[in-house]
């Protein structure tokens, strides 16, 4: 790799990972009270798939560990919005699944994000914001297959 090279990969990692850290803190400074990013991530994941899922199951689509998963389970199970069972088929495992509460905890936790996002992208332009997408979709998709 050459000199070019490598500083395009350090600025575009650089600009990746502060980009991140802003959007998670900013994001993190309006949603419900008590709700963490993570939690959020989990009701949105449940509430969008409509289906249960193990932990396991979770902390893969995650890329998390089942500790720092089942540490979720427990906040949000706790604080009512997932329902946690048996998994009827193999004892051994769990099902999680979200509730009528976390429904509305995650629509809450939606609604005080969304303008945030929506300015980003009319700041930003659409288009720009589309033409970037494809990209980043396929960064993760690589990285992804690096595990």
């Amino acid at each position: 790799m050459n000199d070019e090279n490598e500083a395009l990969s350090i600025s575009l990692f650089s600009e990746i990972l502060i980009a991140d850290q802003l959007a998670r803190s900013r994001l993190g400074r309006v949603l419900p009270k008590g709700m963490e990013l993570s939690h959020f991530s989990v009701l949105n994941h449940l509430g969008r798939a409509g289906l249960e899922r193990s932990p396991a199951q979770l902390a893969a689509s995650f890329h998390v560990t089942r500790g720092a998963m089942t540490n979720t389970i427990n906040k949000l199970e706790m604080a009512g919005y997932v329902h946690v069972r048996p998994d009827w088929d193999d004892a051994r495992r769990k099902m999680v699944a979200i509730s009528p509460a976390g429904k509305q905890a995650r629509d809450a936790a939606l609604a005080s994000i969304i303008p945030i996002i929506a300015d980003l992208v009319k700041e930003l332009g659409a288009d720009r914001v589309r033409a970037a997408l494809p990209v980043l979709r396929e960064l993760r998709v690589k990285l992804d297959a690096a595990d």
